[in-house]
């Protein structure tokens, strides 16, 4: 039986239904966390949490149905996860994504949607959390980034820009809450197996794509994740913050893949060329 080396401290995970989320709730209830797993179907949230109970009999695992780019939703779904306990002592905010959509596609929102689902999550994860992490006499938040943040992925503009944003916002957060004895950090993943992706991991194309730039050779599961969070959540790393720890399998020693191929199976050959003549095909003027 794993050491409990989080009894009594509480979890809250954002995006907890997702691959990357379940298996960072259940690295901790594996050590004695209680965990709050926030999503926006219930009936998926309730899915992980079976799941989890299976592997860990016993576990302390709730759920909060909600979205976690919403104000009101997130508060409510932290103060759920305080209640547990009376304490807030890890949080995971795992909510994000975007969809392959080059620069002269997108528009104001479809931009902006993305920099919400990426940074906007994030803020409002660690904006309401901080004072219930204060009332517990700190903790430990570990954010979800992105190799994305590092390399230059063309045709995923405003996903890099939204994982750029959020490793600013985490060393601007690491800074303030330092004093609070809060520490905020980041993992890095590259391509991972979840929900998202089944379809990638499924073509062996795709995925030799992905493969071939990464110095280990393969794409990542949700436990590698799950293991550099723990990490940063845990007593080990109790002198870290500001920082983001790449788990990618060594993708940003080399580049990133070309996505080009399908971003043109996506929109169609016609469209995609017209961006690559330097043409807006979506825009009526165009």
């Amino acid at each position: 039986m794993a050491e409990q080396v989080f009894s009594g401290k509480t979890v809250f995970v954002t995006g907890g239904s997702g691959g990357i989320g379940g298996a960072c709730a259940e690295a901790l209830v594996r050590e004695g966390a209680a965990a709050l797993l926030m999503g926006r179907r219930l009936d998926a949230l309730e899915r992980t949490r079976d799941e989890i109970l299976e592997r860990v009999p016993g576990a302390h695992v709730a759920v909060h149905a909600g979205d976690g780019t919403k104000q009101g939703d997130v508060i409510a779904a932290l103060d759920a996860a305080f209640a547990l306990q009376g304490r807030l002592d890890v949080v995971i905010p795992t909510v994000g994504g975007g969809a392959i959509r080059p620069l002269l596609m997108h528009d104001a929102e479809t931009f902006r949607a993305d920099l919400d689902l990426n940074v906007m999550s994030v803020f409002l994860a660690v904006r309401y959390a901080a004072p219930l992490m204060v009332r517990s006499g700190g903790g430990s938040i570990v954010c979800i980034s992105s190799d994305a943040a590092k390399l230059v992925f063309p045709w995923l503009p405003a996903y890099t820009t939204g994982k750029s944003g959020l490793e600013g916002f985490v060393r601007a957060a690491a800074e303030e809450l330092a004093r609070f004895k809060i520490r905020v950090n980041a993992v890095r993943p590259g391509m991972t197996r979840t929900e998202a992706t089944r379809a990638l991991f499924a073509s062996p194309e795709i995925y030799q794509r992905f493969a071939q730039e990464k110095p280990l050779g393969r794409l990542g599961e949700p436990q590698d994740i799950a293991a550099g969070v723990r990490y940063l959540a845990g007593p080990e790393s109790s002198w870290v913050t500001g920082h983001s720890l790449a788990i990618e399998g060594g993708n940003e020693l080399r580049k990133a893949p070309d996505l080009g191929p399908m971003a043109e199976q996506i929109y169609g050959k016609e469209a995609f060329t017209a961006v690559l003549e330097g043409r807006a095909p979506f825009d009526s003027a165009e």
